[in-house]
């Protein structure tokens, strides 16, 4: 069965249709691509054919190019990656510049047939830079209708002309928002942003785009870039309000991103320098960019953990063989910020809820924290009042366990306390039925150790959201000794339900996401003892991509919870504890007072509204800094090796059982520096060897736990790579 398909209707409008069999979204693939070309031709060609109309077979238009498609064509072009992927893009340009110009003389701009696109739901990616080649975009008002172009959230831009078109039509400022910051919009945002010409009903949407194309003149199918005169939007580069334009965007650029993601650069660049140069010159420049950031490691790495992984990762690439276990009803105890969250999530994907909680005050409140949520979507037009009665009228607020008698899940999130989880535990079992799966919310607590409080420990498993639950995407499943095949499949099928990414994990302290991120919270806070100025750590840790820098996280989650952690490790590891020197610090900071952003004091200074303002002067006073200070990538190797030896340790005992939780969980967990790939995807980009040879560096200078682990040396010596050894067969540079 082809992806598109041709059919001319009795008042000549040809219609190609596009509907990829197996699929329920749309994808490009080189295949389908050569369809539409044969398609335009047959259309451009035929006398009866007046017009022509795009449009899908599915309820959405295009989610964009299969990025399996670029994997492909790099493995079967020898040694010549660059140029069969250049062919390749310009191909994509002669076929959409051939739908854009559809027959119009070259001389006169007559003659040419009108092509509109009728856009049913969602577009993103290629299937966006397809409507915007056509003459004139016609989209469904659905309500769950997104269109956009959001490559540069998985490490590209838009290369098939999104991005010389788009900048074009409305300027280099106006297009920043959908260019950069990869920005999906409903219909009527898309109208006004000028990525689509007309929002219709979604059943007239055919009949008005058919109607537009049988009623269009030459001059409405005429590009403003093929008319003689037309000039950029906003000033062209060597305009005086142009120049100003393309300075503060460089500015914004290299603010938000620090430098370390190649595609916003290439995008901006392409931008530019296509404007100084005419169309067809500038889908040139355009395609050399963008084969320029296919070939860079960093983007190769983004494209495979944000897409390929996350989305096997969500799809249940690692679920056991279980029956279906949707969840129906779930039971939630605990109606704190987590278990609100939780509440929140559940009920919002559609799951009946029990939130309990020992008083019906606090059960409430919880339940006004969903309300909360929903009256902010409310003001920002993305919920109705009807769905937030919806919502709100799936959460069962009470203190009454035996309203837990019909649920198929329960998920405990009370205080972190083994004693306190155990005793709400066995009271919730005491009522609920006797297959429910019972997950614990934990960070820290072992889960076989919570695992004792119930009867069947193979029903036990641990779910570790994030905070905030309502926003943060990664949930952390952690099987315990005894867990069952059923419980992990419940917990995955109940994570795809909420349209969250899970990564499941073994019982160990910290599990993954905790036992990486403390590290590098410790090496931060263990420089500030050594006389490291903490503007150079923090500054050092964002110009590496991370989201923030150590001491501002301390500060957000909490010193005094920094402590507590601390002591309760010092007291498990005895003699083998390995961070006095943190301790000394922290410790001294919440007998000061300073407990992070809790109490406006910490590592930082605030004002009496909570905002931060700067780094807190105290601490120079204490720890008093170097005259000789290291240099930033010193700083920066510290930070990272810290989370990423970690992971490599984690993937060694049995924690990690599959890389690609580690990677997606660590940008999605704690922002492990998005341009990397994740730790696995950096030290395949560095390379094993060069990863040891640093690991050797900083253990001589800072001291054992940046020794390489035994996996990384044996992988060295054999020139292995991570993705290439436990991947998919994708090294590094495969996308």
């Amino acid at each position: 069965m082809s992806d598109f398909h041709y059919d001319v209707d009795s008042d000549g409008v040809a219609v190609i249709t596009w509907d990829a069999p197996d699929k329920s979204m749309n994808t490009l693939t080189r295949e389908a691509m050569e369809l539409v070309d044969g398609f335009l031709d047959k259309a451009l060609a035929d006398e009866a054919v007046k017009g022509i109309v795009i449009t899908s077979g599915k309820k959405d238009f295009a989610g964009g190019m299969d990025l399996n498609v670029l994997a492909r064509i790099r493995e079967e072009s020898g040694d010549q990656p660059a140029q069969a992927l250049f062919d390749f893009t310009m191909n994509g340009h002669r076929v959409l510049r051939k739908l854009e110009r559809a027959g119009l003389d070259p001389k006169t701009n007559k003659g040419g047939k009108p092509v509109a696109c009728a856009i049913p739901g969602t577009s993103a990616g290629i299937g966006t830079e397809i409507a915007l080649a056509c003459h004139r975009r016609f989209m469904a008002d659905a309500p769950k209708a997104r269109i956009g172009l959001p490559e540069i959230m998985v490490g590209l831009f838009p290369g098939a002309g999104g991005t010389t078109r788009y900048s074009r039509m409305v300027g280099a400022m106006a297009a920043s928002p959908v260019l950069l910051e990869g920005k999906m919009m409903d219909p009527k945002a898309a109208r006004s942003a000028s990525l689509v010409d007309e929002v219709v009903a979604p059943d007239e949407l055919m009949a008005k785009a058919k109607e537009w194309v049988l009623s269009a003149k030459d001059a409405d199918i005429v590009k403003p870039w093929d008319q003689k005169g037309w000039k950029m939007p906003g000033g062209a580069p060597y305009h005086p309000q142009g120049f100003m334009t393309f300075v503060g965007a460089s500015a914004m650029v290299n603010g938000k991103t620090q430098g370390v993601y190649p595609a916003a650069k290439a995008l901006l660049s392409a931008v530019y320098e296509g404007a100084l140069v005419p169309f067809d010159t500038a889908l040139r420049i355009e395609a050399r960019y963008f084969v320029g950031v296919l070939m860079n490691p960093s983007s190769s790495a983004m494209i495979r953990s944000l897409f390929l992984n996350k989305t096997a990762l969500e799809k249940g690439a690692n679920r056991p063989e279980a029956p279906d276990q949707t969840v129906r009803k779930v039971g939630v105890l605990g109606a704190g910020m987590m278990g609100a969250g939780i509440a929140y999530v559940s009920a919002n994907a559609g799951i009946d809820v029990v939130l309990i909680d020992q008083k019906q005050e606090a059960a409430d409140t919880g339940k006004a924290h969903a309300e909360g949520i929903l009256d902010k979507g409310i003001k920002r037009k993305k919920v109705t009042e009807e769905k937030k009665a919806e919502v709100l009228g799936r959460i069962n607020a009470t203190t009454e366990y035996e309203a837990l008698s019909d649920c198929d899940l329960i998920v405990e999130a009370v205080f972190e306390d083994t004693g306190v989880k155990a005793e709400v535990t066995k009271a919730a079992l005491a009522k609920a039925p006797s297959d429910v799966i019972f997950a614990t919310n934990t960070s820290t607590l072992p889960i076989t150790e919570l695992a004792k409080a119930a009867d069947t420990p193979d029903q036990f498993i641990g779910i570790h959201f994030f905070s905030p639950v309502d926003k943060m995407n990664l949930v952390e499943i952690i099987k315990g000794r005894q867990t069952g095949d059923r419980a992990v499949a419940k917990a995955l099928d109940f994570v795809r339900q909420i349209r969250k990414t899970p990564i499941v994990v073994n019982d160990a302290r910290f599990f993954y996401a905790n036992r990486c991120i403390i590290p590098y919270i410790n090496e931060g806070v263990r420089m500030v003892k050594e006389g490291v100025t903490p503007a150079l750590i923090e500054n050092a840790a964002k110009q590496v991509g991370m989201p923030l820098g150590p001491l501002q996280l301390v500060d957000e989650t909490s010193i005094e919870l920094g402590v507590k952690i601390a002591k309760a490790t010092r007291a498990a590891m005895g003699d083998a504890y390995p961070d006095e020197a943190v301790d000394e610090v922290l410790f001294w900071m919440a007998d000061e007072g300073r407990l992070g952003r809790k109490s406006n004091a910490g590592f930082y200074a605030y004002d009496e509204a909570g905002k931060r303002v700067e780094l807190w002067p105290g601490l120079a006073e204490r720890y008093a800094p170097l005259d000789d200070q290291p240099a930033v990538t010193d700083v920066q190797h510290r930070l990272l090796f810290a989370q990423v030896l970690e992971a490599v340790r984690a993937l060694e005992d049995g924690v990690l059982e599959d890389i690609r939780e580690g990677d997606v969980g660590a940008i999605l967990g704690w922002g492990f520096a998005p341009w990397s790939g994740g730790p696995f995807g950096w030290l395949d980009i560095l390379g094993a060897q060069r990863a040891v040879d640093l690991c050797d560096g900083l253990a001589a200078a800072h001291g054992p736990r940046f020794t390489a682990p035994d996996l990384l040396r044996e992988m060295a010596r054999k020139g292995e790579t991570f993705y290439g050894r436990f991947g998919t067969g994708q090294d590094a540079a495969a996308a």
